[in-house]
């Protein structure tokens, strides 16, 4: 899969945004250091012209910016409601499964309680592939399991009710799996991110390049490096769910409580 086994998605944010901020400091300094020579070799040389193309490069980062941590912050929203989707649909499967007899009843509870288990596995298995993959299986199996036998009943049994109730419960608990995988999968594209990194790196390159006091303001570039470095660290911390400081976990916490429905 693309965004799984990309080298920008599977590199730490933080070093991500370490080494940027390395960077803008660099091309900063390289831009200072052009814009002398120029001005050594070409005294007639004048740095106004350049004023309307940094203007127009750090409006476009801005702006590409403020267009990437919205896609990010989306996507992040997305995989917290469909946790809150999911922890509401097992619910209500475990739920409907009280309106059969007590023997099939409690083959329902049972399959659903191990299959709540394996959606629990689901989340625990952070950014390990193959855990993940093993969660999705066993909880395809029981999933499978657990339709198999509702709709045997639906066929065996002339009572409609519980049928009628449960396979569509069945049904959306199943769905909102491949859904969720999906979500998990969905990330701000590379060349995106790339394009946003080296706008920075060039709107430095342009500000030192420009810049006409002798002396470097060294506050103004640090508040501007950092200000920059954290945006894009937050916008790569919301793109990668299961790692980094902003996580779903208090979402999950929902899918955890359903444990509770068995113990009573």
């Amino acid at each position: 899969m693309f965004y799984t086994c990309s080298i920008l998605y599977n590199t730490s944010a933080l070093f991500i945004a370490v080494a940027l901020l390395i960077g803008i400091l660099f091309f900063y300094l390289a831009g200072v250091r052009l814009g002398n020579y120029q001005k050594q070799n070409n005294p007639d040389a004048k740095a106004e012209g350049v004023g309307p193309l940094e203007g127009a490069l750090l409006g476009l980062l801005a702006l590409l910016l403020s267009f990437t941590f919205s896609m990010s912050a989306s996507r992040y929203d997305t995989r917290r409601s469909l946790i809150i989707q999911e922890a509401n649909n097992i619910g209500t499967a475990i739920l409907r499964a009280d309106m059969y007899p007590d023997s099939i009843r409690l083959e329902f509870r049972k399959d659903l309680q191990l299959y709540l288990e394996t959606r629990i596995a689901y989340y625990n298995a952070g950014n390990n592939e193959g855990n993940i993959s093993k969660a999705l299986a066993d909880a395809a199996k029981i999933a499978d399991r657990t339709w198999q036998r509702a709709t045997r009943l639906s066929r065996e049994s002339t009572a409609t009710i519980p049928h009628s109730l449960m396979l569509p419960a069945l049904n959306d608990m199943m769905d909102v799996v491949t859904s969720r995988d999906a979500a998990r999968l969905a990330s701000v594209p590379d060349p995106i991110i790339w394009l946003l990194i080296i706008l920075t790196l060039l709107g430095s390159l342009i500000i030192g390049y420009s810049k006409k006091e002798k002396k470097n303001d060294w506050i103004i570039l640090f508040m501007y490096s950092l200000i920059t470095v954290i945006t894009i660290y937050t916008i790569l911390d919301l793109d990668r769910p299961r790692q980094g400081i902003i996580k779903t976990d208090k979402a999950h916490q929902k899918i955890m409580e359903l444990r509770s429905y068995f113990t009573q």
